[in-house]
């Protein structure tokens, strides 16, 4: 991945929080995750990558952020399924979106939800693993991106 992808998955977030509540969110500085340790907030939407490119991309959020963006696009219920469907909504347009750019062969998966800090995700030990630290409405979240 070069700096041109990773700005792909940059704008794809911010662009998504923008759409969604007319506030865009702040991208931190992306940094490359040397551990293959996972990041991950209480809501994960996991997205499969397969074709040209294989991997994953994902985003994490804390309840709170999810919550919040649900009740500006006047959503009112903010139950644990409804904020699973958000994750899974968030991680899905943002890998649809590089899968405009990347072209036809980056063919993206149905998003996988995973609920709670968890241990159980692994980042692929043979990809480079690069996280951007996203901040929307003073919430900390993260759009990981392992892609070969």
């Amino acid at each position: 991945m070069n700096a041109n992808d990773l700005k792909v998955f940059i704008d794809g977030a911010t662009n998504y929080f923008s759409q969604m509540s007319n506030r865009p969110a702040v991208v931190q500085t992306p940094y490359l995750e040397e551990k293959n340790i996972a990041i991950t907030h209480e809501f994960t939407g996991i997205i499969g990558v397969s074709g040209k490119k294989k991997g994953c991309v994902y985003f994490t959020a804390p309840m709170s952020l999810l919550k919040h963006l649900l009740l500006t696009i006047g959503e009112l219920d903010t139950s644990k399924d409804a904020l699973s469907d958000l994750v899974g909504e968030v991680a899905n347009t943002i890998a649809g979106n590089a899968r405009s750019y990347f072209g036809p062969e980056f063919m993206i998966s149905v998003p996988i939800v995973v609920n709670g800090h968890t241990e159980r995700i692994k980042l692929p030990e043979n990809h480079r693993s690069y996280v951007i630290p996203v901040i929307w409405r003073n919430h900390e979240a993260a759009v990981v991106v392992s892609l070969e």
